[in-house]
């Protein structure tokens, strides 16, 4: 019997975990120089001048060359040239459209759905994402088979996958990951192929070997279904870790 137009939908609601490291640094500090005509903010010595210098009658801003900025790194070594800012690391984490929809499942075409993600990593020495989640299910004892192996889409069958590069089968969608001015994030090489999908809970699926600006991945969905796949509202519940690394 072959079953087509069937109320079936999917919903995939994400969530998201985000592990950090907390390190205190010791400091010293010191009144800022004054008189009675005058107040020095922000006092420094080197390639950099004064800020917000001021009297009654004057206020001036002042800065210097910087010899060099930019990160040069080695095996064991990080380096941040430029201006002092803080050392503290931090990793910042987003979900774009957390709630994706396949519409209508049908076994004569693989349905779609993308969600995007953000990470920002300062300090560090790069960062993992991984994925954690269940293939859809109607909750009714039926579940599509996630695709442990990378795969082509193909109609008739049930099978459940993603990846984060742009597709041009069964159609155009997704995209490749945007990296900005400053990004330097890498898709994880089972999810790094055009047109080829997985699923395997636990799965890195993203990482950075080091600090990186903003980098936005886009995670392309695909479901297919048989004939004979049982109607239903069919949801899957995914949760993404990232992790800094050191």
């Amino acid at each position: 019997m072959t079953v087509l137009g069937r109320r079936q939908q999917l919903a995939i609601y994400f969530g998201f975990s985000l592990a950090w490291a907390l390190m205190t640094f010791g400091f010293v500090s010191s009144y800022a120089s004054s008189s009675p005509h005058y107040q020095l903010i922000e006092t420094s010595l080197g390639g950099t001048g004064l800020v917000n210098s001021a009297s009654t009658n004057y206020q001036a801003q002042q800065s210097g060359a910087v010899i060099g900025v930019g990160t040069s790194t080695g095996t064991s070594y990080q380096v941040e040239a430029g201006h002092l800012t803080t050392g503290a690391p931090a990793l910042s984490f987003g979900i774009i459209g957390a709630s994706p929809s396949f519409g209508t499942f049908s076994p004569t075409a693989t349905a779609t759905a993308t969600s995007q993600f953000e990470v920002i990593d300062y300090t560090s020495y790069g960062y993992a994402v991984l994925i954690y989640g269940n293939p859809p299910s109607n909750g009714e004892g039926t579940t599509i088979a996630p695709l442990s192996s990378n795969a082509s889409p193909q109609t008739g069958v049930d099978q459940f996958g993603m990846n984060l590069v742009a597709n041009s089968v069964p159609t155009a969608f997704g995209a490749n990951p945007n990296y900005g001015q400053f990004g330097f994030g890498t898709v994880e090489p089972n999810y790094d192929t055009a047109n080829s999908f997985r699923f395997d809970s636990g799965d890195e699926i993203a990482y950075s070997s080091k600090s990186s600006g903003e980098t936005v991945y886009t995670i392309s969905y695909i479901v297919d279904v048989a004939n004979l796949t049982p109607g239903g509202v069919y949801v899957s519940t995914q949760n993404l870790l990232c992790v800094a690394t050191y």
